[in-house]
């Protein structure tokens, strides 16, 4: 801990957020510009503000101190909640978990936040919308179905879910190429590199850089398996406990959804991805757990050629040539 720093540990919610500075003094504001304005005076550049990531609660506090250059990290709430297991409190408040939030601050290596750029932004917010679309349509589709079994199903109902259903597909194919657009403004040269890579098509290429925010956050590809939550937990302890290792799930969850779709089409087209996936089921392993690694294996050819400026060659060990 930098005793220079003051940390402020902060628990926000919809309406109000908790506030417990390194001294344990509380506060309680508003959520909301003018609870901002007030908070925001009791702080200087060398405080540091620390909160979890709670849904969208969190992104217009953490923006604004981000813009007055105020120092601000947002925690994983599980490795937050993991930390307070760890002091084995009972009391559960408000007040209660700002300062054991401020607690946390102090004894852990905090990465600064950064936020998102408005392209990214952009981005992100129409693939969550793609997303609510997309079950929709799977929803309304499973309908149709359901109503065709029943026997004699009503020309009024079905020919409602259809309408409705061919309203969602419209919308999907708006937002899709309209997101298309936004991304091959920053990010084309990787788009279309991307597509080289046999099992990533148009929109799982699509879907990576949006995700990932065109790989510039990340520095090496098992730091990306680590985003994804596809890194493996080994439960071993003593000789009592020897559980089979599993991925984190730790991470993000559309990436690694992503990623385990794609490995499909992987195993089919893609030589390396198909070498790892036939080796691993020989030795006896799951299907499963090779389908795990064929999306690492995949994840990191993506990112080397997301991060060399190359394109993909199967002919070349490290699968990649000079574009």
């Amino acid at each position: 801990m930098n005793k220079d720093i003051k940390y402020f540990g902060i628990d926000i919610s919809h309406l109000v957020f908790d506030v417990t500075d390194s001294d344990g003094n509380y506060y309680q504001f508003k959520n909301t510009i003018s609870g901002f304005k007030k908070f925001t005076k009791l702080l200087d550049l060398d405080s540091h503000c620390v909160m979890e990531a709670t849904g969208y609660y969190h992104y217009q506090l953490a923006y604004y101190l981000l813009e007055l250059g105020i120092k601000v990290s947002v925690e994983n709430p599980l490795a937050v909640k993991r930390f307070i297991q760890m002091k084995l409190s009972k009391i559960k408040t408000d007040k209660s978990d700002s300062k054991l939030i401020c607690e946390y601050a102090k004894q852990v290596d905090l990465k600064p936040w950064e936020g998102q750029s408005k392209h990214q932004t952009e981005c992100l917010q129409m693939t969550r919308l793609l997303s609510v679309y997309t079950k929709q349509s799977t929803m309304l589709k499973n309908k149709i179905h359901g109503e065709a079994v029943l026997g004699n199903p009503s020309k009024a109902v079905v020919s409602s879910i259809k309408r409705s259903l061919k309203h969602v597909l419209k919308e999907i194919k708006t937002l899709e190429d309209k997101l298309m657009v936004l991304v091959k403004e920053v990010h084309q040269d990787v788009l279309t590199r991307l597509k080289s890579i046999p099992g990533i098509g148009n929109k799982t290429a699509l879907m990576l850089v949006v995700l990932t925010d065109g790989f510039e956050r990340f520095t090496s590809g098992s730091e990306l398996c680590s985003y994804a939550g596809l890194t493996p937990v080994v439960r071993k302890s003593g000789s009592s406990v020897n559980g089979r290792s599993r991925i984190s799930k730790i991470g993000n969850q559309k990436l690694r959804n992503l990623l385990f779709m794609c490995s499909f089409n992987a195993c089919k087209y893609n030589k390396a991805c198909r070498d790892i996936y036939e080796r691993i089921v020989a030795k006896g392993k799951s299907k499963k757990l090779a389908l795990i690694a064929v999306c690492n294996k995949l994840l990191k050819q993506a990112f080397a050629i997301a991060k060399s400026g190359l394109i993909y060659d199967d002919s070349y060990r490290r699968t990649l040539v000079k574009s």
